[in-house]
């Protein structure tokens, strides 16, 4: 594990991130995911809770999804996104804020972080409805 020389993001910071396709383990690609929340490892290291985020099948919303799309204006363009995209609460995941894990995206508007946008408050009561959703689920 590489230490992180980027600076910590923000709760509700988009960012590209290698999310996991099996525990523990990079993916292959780095793609838009939510920060959600900020954590620690016993060791001292800095780590970041993060929704999945996929550009796939976005006309299909499901329970603890939310979409942000190029209808919603300044809003899209605040998130950084290039494509319209789903956020999905039931699919967090704690990962280390490492170089491993994290990636500086092709067009870095934040310069070399992995920042690419910014949740626009305009978009909270979705993503709050999806988030409800979601933690709604995990206690049925």
């Amino acid at each position: 594990m590489h230490a992180s020389a980027f600076p910590l993001p923000d709760p509700g910071d988009i960012v590209y991130c290698r999310f996991p396709e099996s525990i523990g383990k990079p993916g292959p690609k780095p793609r838009p995911a939510l920060v959600t929340g900020l954590a620690t490892f016993e060791d001292g290291a800095a780590a970041v809770e993060v929704a999945y985020g996929t550009s796939r099948n976005t006309d299909d919303l499901r329970s603890g999804e939310f979409l942000v799309s190029h209808q919603d204006g300044e809003a899209y363009r605040l998130a950084g996104l290039s494509h319209a995209t789903k956020f999905n609460f039931h699919r967090r995941v704690v990962v280390p804020y490492t170089d491993e894990w994290f990636r500086v995206p092709p067009a870095p508007a934040f310069g070399q972080t992995p920042k690419l946008g910014v949740l626009h408050p305009s978009l909270l009561r979705r993503a709050e409805a999806a988030w409800r959703a979601a933690a709604s689920h995990r206690q049925g």
